[in-house]
């Protein structure tokens, strides 16, 4: 039976090569491990959300005399199209994770926290983990910054602005032509 690391049934080792963490050679206690990501972590994946990308990420790993105990953490942006306007910006991403390695008799990460190697096992991929740490800390809507504070001007922004407003009025009319008969039904209901 031979063995095999983390994310290999993922993606080709070879392109993962500098994500790779030997444990066998570390003393007891604990050791950090730091990457710069940009896009070309992300086409190891054929992942190609992001326009750009900047990500600090930092792994300490506690080496335990019958365990690994890995700590994730990541901190940057990502550059994504905005939802409302299509505008391009850097979306600020951050997150942290835990990861527990177990020694057993083969290879399984069906938990997501835990992942157990097989017995002689010297190295772990940590690529997987990262990629998908920092995909799901990415927002499934995604807001320019200027459309909330109102700096960003488009022509989306003031098309959907105009459609609002529009609306805005519509429900105005439809509330004055409203049957009295109804008004005081209405008021019945909200004075309880």
């Amino acid at each position: 039976m031979h063995s095999r690391s983390l994310g290999q049934n993922f993606v080709e080792m070879s392109s993962t090569k500098e994500y790779l963490i030997p444990f066998v050679g570390l003393k007891n206690g604990k050791h950090h491990f730091e990457y710069q990501l940009n896009n070309t972590f992300f086409k190891i994946f054929d992942y190609d959300e992001y326009q750009d990308s900047d990500i600090k990420v930092s792994i300490v790993l506690e080496k335990q005399s019958n365990m690994l105990e890995l700590n994730f953490k990541h901190k940057g942006t990502v550059n994504v199209p905005c939802d409302l306007t299509g505008e391009d910006f850097d979306l600020a991403v951050k997150s942290k994770m835990k990861l527990i390695v177990r020694f057993g008799e083969e290879f399984n990460n069906d938990n997501e926290e835990l992942l157990i190697v097989p017995y002689g096992e010297f190295e772990i991929d940590v690529a997987q983990y990262i990629y998908e740490m920092i995909v799901l800390s990415v927002p499934q809507r995604r807001v320019h910054p200027g459309v909330k504070d109102g700096s960003l001007k488009s022509e989306a922004l003031e098309k959907l602005n105009e459609l609002t407003i529009k609306e805005e009025k519509e429900i105005k009319e439809e509330d004055e032509n409203i049957d009295p008969r109804w008004e005081k039904l209405k008021k019945l209901l909200t004075d309880k």
